[in-house]
């Protein structure tokens, strides 16, 4: 099989296209250096065939919550993401790529190895605990300086594949991106222009090639100000019962 997505990935490169890979035929667009976005195959697929269990979940995510926080909210100075209400698929996604190197991430790979945090099944179940968290209903945003430029780019270029409120798509492995810290927002867009986040889907690399700094600052802003289903949003100081 691994054989078998090589061949694919050096035919679609040198093609410029798309391939068709992996459990459920799910679209894998293939990007200059050969990396297959989505690609079947590895840890995720493993963990993508196992049936979760939040509580096992909720113990692996003691281990994440020391940079995430408890509520798994991040930091709102963007030091560390908000997890918290992330679609299923896209934690095992992300997480699979960390540990198999396919996403760099040095602050977190260590904690993220199977010798910390176990194997696909942990894996599988930490998704499955964050997936149920509520989201900080006070997450750090931008200046605020462009709000209908940043509308505009954001339907041109963005609700496509995030959705028009950025509530992503977990069976496509969109990221949820509302209400998201802002300064994270803006170092990942950043990492994916420059091509130093290698997990990157090679349909957004292409869509934010040429976006100048106002532009970029400007739809990162309103997305960080694009507010989620209020069932989503946790109250104002709450504190997760789980680790008190």
């Amino acid at each position: 099989m691994k054989t078998l997505m090589r061949i694919l990935a050096v035919t679609a490169v040198a093609a410029g296209a798309t391939v068709i890979t992996g459990t459920g035929a799910r679209a894998a667009s293939v990007g200059e250096a050969g990396y297959v976005w989505n690609g079947a195959g590895g840890e995720e697929d493993e963990a993508l065939g196992l049936k979760p269990d939040a509580k096992a979940g909720k113990d692996v995510f003691e281990v994440c919550s020391a940079c995430h926080q408890p509520e798994g909210w991040g930091l709102s100075d963007g030091t560390f993401p908000q997890l918290a209400g992330q679609h299923y698929k896209v934690i095992i996604k992300q997480l699979s790529d960390i540990r198999a190197r396919n996403r760099d991430n040095p602050t977190m790979y260590p904690f993220a190895l199977p010798s910390q945090i176990g194997g696909p099944q942990a894996v599988a179940d930490v998704a499955g605990y964050i997936q149920t968290l509520k989201m900080s209903p006070e997450n750090g945003k931008g200046d605020g300086k462009d709000p209908e430029l940043g509308k505009k780019l954001y339907a041109d270029n963005c609700a496509k594949c995030h959705g028009a409120s950025g509530e992503g798509d977990n069976d496509k492995f969109y990221p949820r991106i509302e209400a998201q810290h802002y300064a994270y927002l803006l170092r990942q867009f950043n990492d994916i222009k420059a091509g130093k986040r290698r997990n990157a889907n090679p349909d957004m690399v292409k869509q934010i090639h040429d976006f100048t700094d106002r532009e970029t600052h400007a739809v990162l802003d309103y997305v960080s100000r694009l507010v989620p289903p209020k069932e989503k949003v946790a109250p104002k100081g709450w504190k997760n019962p789980d680790f008190q």
